[in-house]
């Protein structure tokens, strides 16, 4: 030690070990910590994901059911041709981008 105290040497050198082992690990720890945020964000991902398609697959259900009632509700020609009508306009693809846009503002943030 160059400065003398009055303590006894062994105690500083122990307390100086121990403050030497602890920034020593400190890098270490940082990266777990960094790790674990990093996993438990990617979990989450993929429950996001996860949840995402199962959600589509129901409103894809819904709309195969919608599509199918509509067919059978045809009783006459005219009725079938204005279905067809509608089918061959511009209606379900505008009815599909409000669809996108509404869910894409009622997102849930994870």
């Amino acid at each position: 030690m160059a400065i003398p105290t009055p303590v006894n040497g062994q105690i500083t050198d122990a307390v100086t070990q121990s403050n030497v082992k602890v920034m020593a690990e400190a890098p270490a720890m940082a990266m777990g910590a960094i790790y674990q945020s990093l996993a438990h964000s990617t979990g989450i991902l993929y429950e996001n994901a996860a949840s995402a398609q199962q959600q589509l697959a129901i409103a894809a259900q819904a709309a195969t059911n919608q599509g199918v009632i509509q067919v059978y509700s045809v009783d006459t020609m005219a009725g079938a041709v204005a279905t067809s009508k509608v089918a061959q306009s511009d209606v379900p693809d505008n009815m599909l981008s409000l669809l996108t846009a509404l869910r894409a503002t009622t997102s849930p943030v994870a």
